[in-house]
């Protein structure tokens, strides 16, 4: 078995020394750098933040409430701990949301995932993720050229050029979400064009069923998943398949009890919290809003870290569709604009493993272009194509619920 470093294969207990005297160190820099925890942490002794338990006391900070912190305190919400002239790029993600890239190669530590889903120095990656906008293509990128890898940077879309990219270039392996790697291989077994070349793919910002896993595999390639968020990087990735995710060694983290920030037992379904050592852009007890449980024992790749089940749902009703959240906030920016609907959710379901969404409008009146209407307004706020389907006034259930996600896997 190959490894990225010898920091996998550590004894827990000496993983855990090192990193909590990190967290003391991190503390201390964000309280003297980030505007944001200079408030937070005001009365917290950094000194004293050396154990699982003292972390647990620390606030959390959650990434609902980014939208309002970064508009009080633009343009990052004071969670950057250096000026923005000082990043390599600044992104937008819906919400809208702005992330900063620090001039690390690696600023998201993706090269660890990489490495574990079989990528090494030499191979040339199809990157499928968007380079417009968000940074999900960028955080593949800095991963695979930590790696040495080279990067042919694909983007999202034009199946037909996508394919004869592959055709020509022959890339090794592929990044992106798993439903448009399926996508691309059934045009082009449709079409006759030979892009056998690609034997692996480290795939993200949706779920992988076991049925497209396996459909995969059949062609050749070797699939690993991984688990990222714009603002954390790699929080944990696959080495094994069907056997977790191992935590990133770069990151600190917790499940605890949505709503509070209680740790839960282990094996307890709860919200995954992270903290992260970035100098730049410090993130202390992040509560992402996805819910993982911890999985009992050691991976059996030899990866000592802590495993995650993996994605269990959201905490609340932020949801990510084709690998870019949508909020509750977005689908109240579109109501505003049409009073004539009384009631408005938003239905995000798979069928055929493709994820859809679909915008639920109770209207005591509907038409064609009314419809056309919404579905552009849908897309400006969330970056992502929908349909429409219109019920009359009392159609919709009265349960509080902006976003329903109804996916099966």
């Amino acid at each position: 078995m190959s490894y990225y470093d010898t920091l996998e294969t550590r004894a827990p207990a000496e993983r855990e020394a090192q990193l909590f005297a990190q967290l003391a160190r991190q503390v201390a820099h964000a309280k003297a750098h980030a505007p944001h925890y200079a408030r937070l942490l005001a009365d917290v002794d950094p000194a004293a933040c050396v154990s699982r338990q003292a972390l647990s006391r620390l606030p959390l900070t959650r990434k609902r409430d980014l939208i309002e912190l970064q508009k009080s305190c633009p343009p990052f919400g004071g969670l950057n701990a250096g000026p923005r002239s000082r990043a390599r790029r600044v992104f937008s993600s819906p919400g809208p949301i702005y992330e900063v890239q620090s001039q690390e190669t690696d600023h998201w530590r993706m090269a660890r995932a990489l490495y574990a889903a079989g990528f090494r120095q030499g191979d040339l990656v199809h990157n499928c993720f968007s380079y417009h906008f968000t940074p999900g293509a960028f955080i593949f990128e800095g991963g695979a050229r930590q790696l040495g890898c080279s990067v042919f940077p694909g983007g999202t879309g034009q199946t037909e050029q996508q394919i004869q990219a592959m055709v020509d270039l022959r890339p090794d392996a592929y990044v992106g979400t798993p439903s448009f790697l399926r996508i691309l291989i059934e045009k082009a077994e449709e079409s006759g064009a030979d892009i056998r070349s690609l034997q692996k793919a480290c795939v993200s910002g949706e779920a992988l069923p076991g049925v497209v896993r396996q459909w995969l595999g059949e062609r050749g390639i070797t699939v690993r998943q991984c688990y990222a968020t714009a603002e954390i990087g790699v929080i944990a990735y696959e080495s094994e398949p069907d056997a977790g995710l191992v935590v990133d060694e770069g990151a600190l983290v917790e499940i605890v009890r949505p709503g509070t920030g209680d740790p839960v037992a282990e094996g307890e379904v709860g919200e995954v919290v992270v903290t992260t050592f970035n100098a730049d852009y410090p993130l202390i007890r992040f509560a992402t809003g996805d819910l993982s449980a911890v999985m009992p024992g050691v991976s059996p790749c030899g990866r000592t870290n802590m495993r995650l089940k993996g994605w269990m749902g959201r905490a609340d009703q932020t949801t990510k569709v084709k690998g870019m959240f949508v909020h509750p906030e977005q689908i109240a920016e579109v109501a505003k604009r049409y009073p004539q609907i009384s009631r408005m959710r938003l239905v995000v379901d798979n069928p055929d493993a493709q994820d859809r969404m679909v915008l639920c409008c109770e209207a005591g009146a509907s038409d064609a272009a009314l419809a056309e209407s919404l579905v552009n307004a849908l897309r400006e706020q969330t970056k992502l194509r929908g349909s429409v389907e219109f019920f009359a006034p009392g159609g919709l259930p009265n349960d509080g619920k902006v976003i329903e996600d109804k996916r099966v896997y």
